[in-house]
């Protein structure tokens, strides 16, 4: 495939050197300080665009890419109270736009274990829910995207909770779910779930040991994408 990187940063490296490696072309490398060079591509010849940029780049990529019919495949956080334009636009000129927080295969089935984990907790009590994550300190956003779909697959199964709020911020209660976020380097990733009573613990966790997993990912579902139309999800990639 002939693939456009929008967002040229660490993750966007990783990403260019795994796709060329299963054989794919670069059509170009775009970050803040080229993106200019948008207006002289061929945009019939790229097959889809793998955006992983910042949150104030990120709708003006999507758009660009879905307007001119190339599938997109969107990894950036940090933007998600924009995502209802960019759905109504994908299905208007019946493109497709696939969107994921985490594309690591691993961390797609800790969403499902921690969906199942909170149904199960959901019929005990006594337990206290907290969510932490650790990040590496160039992560500009927080909450993470990932901690923000745990907590949205803890709530939605876990019926004493109603909202999540990030520690520090003033907005305790017993129907919210505090989130810790920390910025530690080297830390590609950790998300950990702990349901705590006076009795005992139980926690589950996911450590990330490099950006490999991710951006591979991102290659699979690029593969994967043409010819499909629609919002898209991991869900329908790995057919959960």
């Amino acid at each position: 495939m002939n693939i456009l990187i929008l967002g040229y940063g660490k993750m966007g490296k990783i990403i260019s050197e795994i796709a060329e490696s299963r054989g794919h072309s670069i059509a170009a490398k775009i970050n803040i300080d080229n993106r200019d060079e948008l207006s002289a591509l061929d945009h019939a010849k790229i097959d889809v665009a793998i955006e992983f940029s910042q949150p104030e780049a990120a709708i003006e990529n999507i758009k660009w890419a879905i307007e001119r019919g190339i599938p997109v495949v969107s990894g950036t956080t940090g933007w998600l109270s924009k995502k209802p334009e960019i759905n109504r636009l994908t299905l208007e000129k019946n493109g497709a736009f696939f969107y994921a927080s985490n594309f690591s295969i691993g961390v797609n089935v800790f969403f499902k274990v921690n969906e199942m984990l909170a149904k199960l907790m959901n019929e005990t009590s006594g337990y206290q829910v907290s969510l932490e994550e650790i990040h590496h300190t160039e992560k500009k956003d927080a909450p993470s995207g990932t901690a923000i779909t745990l907590a949205q697959g803890i709530i939605k199964n876990y019926q004493q909770l109603k909202e999540w709020h990030l520690t520090g911020e003033g907005k305790d209660s017993e129907h919210s779910l505090p989130i810790t976020a920390k910025r530690i380097d080297p830390a590609p990733g950790t998300h950990i779930i702990r349901y705590s009573s006076p009795i005992d613990e139980i926690e589950i966790t996911h450590t990330a040991h490099s950006r490999q997993g991710f951006a591979l990912g991102a290659v699979l579902v690029s593969e994967w994408i043409p010819g499909k139309k629609g919002v898209l999800s991991m869900d329908d990639f790995l057919s959960f």
